[in-house]
């Protein structure tokens, strides 16, 4: 604990007597000054005692003893040491009535105590105060790493919520609850996690100072990491600001939590690595070599059905998808495998696992900010994702395929995320809008066209009917409202204009496509 008024009365060789505001002897000292002006207060920066002999005021005066006390007050002096013995025999009482009416404690110093002697008593008071703040901020520097080598991050937080009397948290690199201490904590800890969110958008270190949730603690945030966008951060709760032992503490967790995460990172990226082998030998048709080099790291991945997902975008926005993916399966206990590409992302994750439904999310969310922006299209940088069908080791490959295929129709459709499993249950007439199927329908109808727009004949309807009606001449020429033998003549004409057989099935089969292409624009 800092000096206090009372600390100083009850110093036995100060010999301090208590004229007014006895109830307020337990403010802190910052510091003990002496000073005869009659206006002190320009040099006075709040939390002194101040020091006088009355040399150059008018203490009997009661008028200027009111102003001089309250301009005291006004300027955060904590009490006035009043010399006896110099210039007055004894306090005069327009000083004492001031100091009462304004609660300014007043003390009578008497004349074999120094000024001296007292600012020594508060100077070594503070010495010893910070004293036992550093000693203490060691002794719980010890305390948390040792909880952090023998118990990981969860010993860390609970070692850290004793020494500020308080509660800790740590979200990871989504914003998530990773663990809480007390237990209790947990739900106050979730309700800050747009605070944190908020925090992370801020290079590291970052930290910031929140009321808590209800206004039922005091909150620093503190982000954790020393790349551009922080891996993770750290809460914690206290009743009031935190003391010098405490601010210790909290900065001695901050670089123990920096350490393991830029120690995570690494390890992080060697799996990247080993990930990234593994991918490479599925997709080679060797799934029993892919199990052996996986080991533990991801065998559980490659012994149940599994999805492929493919991704591209801007550096951020993948790695925003990754720490998405990731930090949803490290949250539900699930293996995936995550393989950077430069602007292409590679992933395996569990079928029907909470990795897969993290990326259908993050993807859904892009959705839904890019119609929120009224954006008919994706930009060019924008995030593109294809994702297999269920497929299993030996069958790598060609989830892989599918998962490209999906991309690819993602990229022509304007859209972020399509599903394998979508293109197989729905139609190919979507397929048709690509502009290179569009040139080859134009150019292949041109004829027919320029053929019907002379008035010579309806040779593109009639087409439209024959083929419709799967080359049935009666039921085609009954839609045209024709006879039989004019619907064959005009497809003669067909036939010799486009110089094709229209028995040739690969013909109609490219000429009902043309058609499908030009009526859907």
């Amino acid at each position: 604990m800092p000096p206090t008024l009372a600390s100083l009365v009850h110093h036995s060789a100060l010999k301090l007597t208590v004229r007014a505001g006895e109830d307020r002897l337990d403010v802190p000292v910052r510091w003990a000054h002496v000073s005869e002006l009659a206006d002190p207060v320009p040099y006075m920066e709040g939390g002194e005692l101040l020091l006088i002999t009355a040399l150059k005021l008018d203490a009997e005066d009661p008028q200027a003893m009111r102003k001089y006390v309250k301009r005291l007050v006004g300027a955060g002096v904590v009490g006035l040491g009043f010399a006896v013995g110099v210039n007055y025999d004894e306090i005069p009482k327009a000083l004492v009535d001031a100091a009462e009416r304004e609660g300014l404690p007043l003390l009578e110093v008497p004349r074999r105590t120094p000024f001296l002697a007292i600012s020594k008593a508060v100077s070594a008071a503070i010495a010893a105060d910070q004293y036992r703040a550093v000693t203490a901020g060691f002794a719980a520097q010890r305390e948390l790493t040792r909880q952090a080598l023998n118990a990981g991050p969860e010993g860390l937080l609970t070692a850290l919520a004793a020494q500020v009397d308080g509660w800790a948290a740590l979200y990871d690199a989504s914003g998530a609850v990773v663990a809480t201490a007390p237990e209790w904590a947990g739900r106050r800890a979730a309700r800050l996690t747009a605070e944190v969110e908020r925090l992370r958008e801020r290079p590291a270190p970052a930290s910031s100072v929140v009321g808590g949730p209800d206004n039922e603690d005091r909150v620093e945030l503190h982000s954790l990491g020393t790349g551009r966008r922080p891996r993770a951060a750290l809460a914690v709760g206290t009743a009031s600001a935190l003391g010098t032992a405490e601010r210790y503490a909290v900065h001695s967790a901050i670089a123990l939590l920096t350490l393991t995460t830029e120690r995570s990172r690494s390890l992080h990226a060697a799996e990247q690595r080993v990930g990234a082998a593994v991918l490479r030998m599925l997709l080679a048709g060797q799934p029993d070599h892919a199990r052996a080099v996986a080991g533990d790291l991801y065998g559980r991945l490659l012994d149940a059905p599994f999805r492929m997902i493919v991704a591209d975008a801007g550096g951020e926005l993948l790695a925003g998808l990754v720490e998405a993916v990731e930090s949803a399966a490290a949250r539900a206990g699930e293996a995936v495998l995550v393989v950077p590409e430069g602007e292409r992302l590679v992933v395996l994750a569990a079928d029907g696992g909470a990795a897969v439904t993290a990326c259908v999310e993050y993807a859904a969310a892009r959705e839904a900010a890019r119609a929120a922006r009224e954006q008919a299209a994706a930009d060019a940088d924008d995030l593109v994702v294809g994702l297999s069908a269920p497929s299993g080791p030996i069958a790598a490959a060609a989830a892989y395929k599918q998962a490209e295929q999906a991309l690819s129709v993602a990229r022509r459709r304007g859209r972020i995320l399509v599903e394998h499993d979508q293109l197989a249950s729905g139609s190919v007439l979507p397929l048709l809008a690509d502009d290179a199927v569009k040139a080859f329908a134009d150019g292949l109808l041109r004829p027919l066209y320029e053929h019907d727009a002379t008035g010579r004949g309806d040779l593109v309807a009639s087409l439209r009917a024959w083929l419709s009606r799967h080359g049935q001449w009666d039921a085609a020429a009954a839609d045209l409202g024709v006879h039989r033998h004019t619907l064959r003549y005009r497809m003669r004409r067909v036939e010799e204009i486009l110089g094709r057989s229209l028995d040739d099935p690969d013909v109609r089969m490219e000429l009902w496509l043309a058609l499908k292409a030009t009526s859907a624009e």
